[in-house]
């Protein structure tokens, strides 16, 4: 029998795990950065969260890569308790009736380590929110709390798209938007940790709107990946590079993106199609094609013109280029394996990171030019 999809009962108990989750990193920091200035210190923070989340982030692919995503069928808990220690006899039930089902104990701590975790992250959201609140109102920064709260309005929606993964069980819809607000707080993550301690990075209005172009065809091709996972396409083509031995094989593109549909479900309520499944995958190798290029276009251009300070980033694009077309192939040709599943994960995760710290120094260039204009996040007093 099938608990309640919603049980706040052990809510609490599931916040006091996730603050005192959080409290080893936030000692540690204060450790370290307690003497720093202000900015600094909120910087380093910042950081340390966008490090944790990228964590949480790879571990939210593990689970549901590893078929963990409904280990606890209820939300925030499992079978009504905080851990699955006291849900030990109904997922015992549950794994003896069917041995490979969705419910076993190893996949119900899969599951809870991901919203521990998740809980965690969302304490130190919120103490970073409340710090940059305190030390603006001190005057000891310039700016705005903005993005700090942004940061935390955007962890409580994910919260909310985790539990309707949970209850709507893995509706493709549902788990690919929970991805991609995932990746979404990464990025603004990276935007407050800069917002702190501005850097500018001087470049071409031309390289500045190809950027652009290529953050957004990045975040399409990250939705599509989400797609093929969420909706299991990966091994409809288990051939390179051509797809079940055909370079155009049947597909029907009209069910594959269908959005409003149950796990492997059409909109008609029949089985989805395995047509469908081979259109999902081949979109996401079709926009690989489009996409590696314009990468190594726009690391080439930045090593070109964007001078010393952009080369750095010209090399981590080509080696996450590189990264996400290995692994990449490695899911296709040896059968989907687990840890190059989620090092694809990383490697998405690492581009949304990477191209959102160069949108954004490439924004203050003006703010850089200028010496006598004094950024966002300097100490005003000390």
């Amino acid at each position: 029998m099938s608990p309640p999809a919603y049980d706040l009962s052990p809510l609490l108990a599931i916040a006091v795990v996730g603050m005192l989750l959080a409290l080893a990193p936030l000692v540690w920091f204060w450790s370290r950065r307690r003497h720093a200035a202000p900015a600094a210190r909120l910087r380093a923070l910042a950081l340390l969260t966008l490090f944790l989340c990228f964590d949480l982030v790879l571990l939210g692919g593990f689970t549901r890569l590893s078929d963990s995503g409904l280990g606890c069928p209820d939300w925030p808990g499992c079978y009504g308790h905080a851990s699955p220690i006291g849900a030990h006899d109904p997922i015992a039930s549950a794994q003896a009736a069917v041995p490979t089902g969705a419910v076993t104990h190893g996949k119900a701590w899969i599951e809870m380590a991901h919203r521990y975790s998740a809980t965690a992250i969302g304490v130190l959201v919120v103490v970073l929110a409340a710090l940059a609140i305190v030390e603006l109102r001190r005057r000891r920064i310039a700016g705005s709390a903005g993005w700090a709260i942004a940061c935390v309005v955007w962890i409580v929606l994910q919260g909310a798209f985790g539990a309707l993964t949970v209850t709507m069980k893995l509706y493709p819809a549902i788990v690919t938007m929970h991805l991609l607000g995932g990746l979404a707080l990464l990025a603004l993550l990276a935007v407050q940790a800069e917002s702190y301690e501005p850097r500018g990075l001087v470049l071409p209005a031309s390289l500045r709107i190809g950027l652009a172009v290529v953050a957004a065809l990045v975040v399409v091709q990250i939705a599509l990946g989400g797609w093929v996972s969420t909706n299991y396409a990966v091994l409809a083509c288990r051939d390179f590079p051509t797809c079940q031995g055909s370079w155009w094989p049947d597909m029907n593109a009209a069910e594959a993106f269908a959005w409003r549909r149950p796990l492997g479900i059409s909109e008609s309520g029949g089985y989805l199609p395995f047509a469908a499944l081979t259109a999902i995958h081949m979109a996401h190798r079709l926009g690989a094609l489009v996409v590696v290029p314009a990468l190594i276009i726009l690391a080439w251009r930045l090593s070109a013109r964007g001078g010393a300070p952009a080369r750095p980033w010209a090399h981590a694009l080509l080696g996450l280029a590189a990264w996400q077309l290995s692994s990449g192939l490695a899911n296709v040709l040896f059968d989907w394996p687990l840890a190059s599943a989620v090092a694809h994960t990383a490697g998405s995760a690492a581009l949304v990171v990477v191209l959102t710290i160069l949108l954004v120094r490439s924004a203050r260039r003006s703010a850089t030019a200028d010496p006598t204009r004094q950024p966002a996040g300097t100490p005003l007093a000390s």
